[in-house]
């Protein structure tokens, strides 16, 4: 058995350079010629990252106050409302929410807008108060005008998303893309060995605290995700079957950059914005070499028809069948397509692997462990 290393140690290491660091990708092809207690003793951080639509996505802005102040009731951004229900001059702006006046232009724009260093327009009423006595604000503002202007996101990069077709006559228009219909394509999103929540399945080394690439900045990762439920159904090579993990992350949106952001529109659903996350995996032992060593030919994920409201499954294939265009589905080949992007993921894990070996991003330790024992509960309707 070999030596199981600590984060600190490998922290040591990359300050007298003598770590090594892959992405998932460089190790599972690694682990073609190396056993899991070989690539322990070589390999001390592998990066995972992805790249895709995240609608459960926004930031938290404090405007600062006029003179004179006003107490802001209604919050619109571009045309886009923030929910105003904080404080004085705060808002949250969702990702989702749309504008009231373009139909293809919404809270994701905006933000990226923002990011880009662009002015927005904001406009703001409010009732007046004796110690706000303002009642509207029509200005423009940008992220120097800003005091704070951060990303948090309720629920960032599912564990293993089910990939989606339509078994029905007509076509679809989804939050994942356009499904044709009697199985005339298969949409995912998930980017298979690359994407961080199946490198760390049981989440051993991602936690409360632990530091991530957000968007081009470092970002933390500050809670489990909305809708996060405890690693379930599993297929033979190990690997979750389901989007079980999931991620609520925040990050200073000044230090993001544009080329890891961006607004999407999906004709008949709406906004949502693909959000780019890369995460560090500490080799710490055996267990964790061998989780990092997946392929995509050992993870699977369910296809699902959306035709029906509750989505039977209908499939389940491997992400190396999903990533080669096509998959066998009732006999008949059906085209597949991604939702995210594996170039731009491996873009992110390629640049995060380069800022650790540079010294300007550290491993850190979790503060807190994500939960052991979750489940999800639908909404009971009661009268």
């Amino acid at each position: 058995m070999s030596k199981k290393k600590t984060i600190h140690e490998i922290n040591e290491k990359l300050k007298n350079g003598g770590a090594l660091v892959l992405t998932a990708e460089e190790v599972s092809k690694m682990a073609s010629e190396l056993s899991p207690s070989e690539i322990v003793k070589k390999v001390d951080v592998v990066t995972t990252a992805t790249f895709g639509p995240m609608c459960s996505s926004g930031v938290f802005i404090n405007f600062g106050h006029p003179e004179p102040p006003i107490r802001m009731q209604k919050v619109l951004l571009n045309d886009v409302e923030a929910y105003a229900g904080i404080a004085a001059v705060d808002a949250y702006l969702g990702v989702t929410q749309l504008s009231r006046s373009r139909p293809k232009y919404g809270g994701a724009h905006v933000i990226e807008e923002l990011i880009a260093g662009k002015d927005v327009r904001l406009q703001a009423t409010s009732d007046g108060t004796d110690c706000y006595p303002r009642r509207e604000i029509d200005t423009l503002v940008n992220k120097d005008t800003l005091n704070e202007f951060y990303m948090y996101n309720p629920r960032n990069a599912y564990q293993n998303y089910p990939a989606a077709t339509n078994a029905g006559d007509r076509t679809l228009y989804t939050y994942m893309g356009t499904l044709k219909p009697r199985y005339g394509n298969i949409n995912y999103s998930t980017v298979g060995e690359l994407s961080p929540l199946l490198n760390d399945p049981e989440l051993r080394t991602i936690g409360i605290g632990t530091r991530i690439f957000l968007c081009g900045a470092q970002g933390l990762v500050a809670w489990n995700g909305t809708q996060f439920r405890t690693r379930g159904e599993t297929n033979e090579s190990g690997a979750p079957l389901n989007n079980d993990a999931t991620l609520a992350v925040i990050g200073d949106c000044r230090q993001m950059d544009n080329r890891y952001i961006k607004a999407a529109y999906y004709k008949g659903y709406g906004v949502s914005l693909f959000v780019g996350i890369g995460i560090p995996i500490p080799v710490l032992d055996e267990d964790i070499a061998h989780r990092v060593s997946i392929r995509n030919s050992e993870i699977e994920t369910k296809i699902r028809d959306y035709s029906q409201a509750d989505k039977p499954e209908v499939a389940v294939v491997s992400y190396a069948e999903l990533q080669s265009g096509k998959v066998v589905l009732n006999g008949k080949e059906v085209k597949t397509s991604p939702m995210s992007s594996l170039k731009r993921a491996r873009e992110i894990a390629q640049t995060l692997k380069q800022s650790i070996i540079d010294g300007e991003f550290e491993i850190t330790q979790m503060v807190q462990a994500l939960p052991a024992n979750a489940s999800v509960k639908p909404l009971t309707i009661r009268n």
